[in-house]
């Protein structure tokens, strides 16, 4: 990687720190999202109050600076700086070099336009190259097909499957662990720019 390579920017998003004055009530609309809300976590739905993603946002801040084992990026447009999505390393352990990766475009007219791939690329370059990790996982649960596919579009292997883990609206599902390495990141990079 050269030293002129942006590390927080692509062609479409940036990756930026959260602005306190007009992300909350954006957020905010995010997490009436069912869909959405299940996506990112096993933990029951509930819809945040601008003042909600105030305190939340703070804790996040606090957590980034206290533990030195998460990263909390927003995903802004390029052009004209709006809130798209976020991103985040967390749970990370040094001394194994091992993290997991959460990425979210936030309202579903936004999504499908390259904004997250964009955003993914950017986390996996600053993952493998900047914090020098080795391992890069995700868990998403079998209720997310479009999710699932995301991430094996983007080189993530499925590692794991936890049968039945997931019980919603009287269903189960299965949970998958899917995991990436930095030597088949770098071997995905080489085909690209070899074909």
């Amino acid at each position: 990687m050269s030293i002129d390579t942006q590390l927080f920017e692509g062609k479409l998003i940036r990756l930026a720190p959260i602005n306190h004055d007009r992300d909350p009530e954006v957020e905010s609309r995010w997490t009436h999202d069912l869909t959405l809300m299940r996506s990112l976590s096993r933990q029951p739905a509930i819809p945040l109050s601008i003042a909600q993603m105030k305190k939340k946002y703070e804790a996040t801040e606090k957590e980034v600076e206290e533990s030195k084992r998460l990263f909390h990026f927003t995903i802004r447009g390029r052009e004209d700086d709006r809130l798209l999505g976020f991103t985040r390393i967390e749970g990370i352990e040094w001394t194994h070099g091992t993290c997991s990766l959460k990425l979210a475009i936030g309202d579903p007219i936004e999504r499908n336009k390259g904004y997250g791939s964009e955003a993914m690329a950017l986390m996996l370059r600053y993952a493998f190259h900047e914090l020098n990790l080795y391992r890069v996982s995700a868990v998403v649960g079998e209720d997310n097909p479009a999710g699932i596919r995301f991430f094996l579009r983007h080189g993530f292997v499925e590692e794991v499957r936890r049968r039945k883990s997931l019980l919603r609206d009287g269903q189960t599902y299965d949970l998958l662990y899917l995991g990436l390495l930095r030597d088949e990141w770098l071997a995905g990079k080489e085909k690209i720019h070899h074909d």
